[in-house]
């Protein structure tokens, strides 16, 4: 089953806005991280054949990391496939698991993600202003992997606010959303 959200004009059609920038950001940190793999593998060959090696390729490819992991957590969180500790989930009837997934996404996933925007914004800044850099030889400025931080954990809030009105919406039988849930494989 298709998900569905109302049409537009409807109070809750911000949501597809924040999914779409979800899935822009998910296509980002799927290249990047292919990216990383083709440096690593183009940097080891370099280092092992002509016995060249530099630091910032080192380090490109843990930005590149970076960017894969921190901008891709929300479209892991969107297209539901986000770690679970299921010991009933999987039992249970899709309602109480909508109503579980409301419980997480509001007294866990915001309040943490919030405060980790929070905490990482003032990090960022200050390195913006002083100028870091790595300390290794032809190592690289530091912000740029740090930008990865707030804006990863701000796309999980808003992520995280789509997914609490999807539930909701679901609740009140207004939205279509697949409830299937398949325990992983042990």
């Amino acid at each position: 089953m298709k998900d569905a959200l109302p049409e537009a004009g409807k109070p809750y059609a911000w949501v597809r806005i924040v999914d779409r920038v979800t899935d822009l950001f998910g296509t980002l940190a799927k290249w990047a991280l292919l990216a990383a793999c083709v440096i690593s593998g183009g940097n080891a060959i370099i280092r092992y054949v002509f016995g060249y090696s530099s630091n910032a390729w080192l380090e490109i490819q843990w930005y590149l990391f970076a960017v894969g992991v921190m901008f891709g957590a929300a479209q892991v969180l969107r297209l539901n496939e986000h770690v679970r500790v299921d010991l009933f989930y999987g039992r249970w009837p899709a309602r109480r698991q909508v109503w579980l997934d409301l419980f997480g996404l509001v007294f866990f996933l915001l309040p943490i993600m919030g405060l980790l925007v929070y905490l990482s914004w003032p990090l960022l800044v200050e390195m913006i202003s002083s100028g870091e850099a790595s300390s290794n030889a032809g190592g690289l400025v530091r912000w740029p992997a740090m930008l990865t931080l707030p804006l990863g954990f701000l796309l999980l809030v808003l992520q995280g606010l789509a997914e609490i009105c999807k539930r909701v919406l679901w609740l009140q039988h207004r939205y279509e959303m697949d409830t299937h849930y398949e325990r992983p494989v042990q």
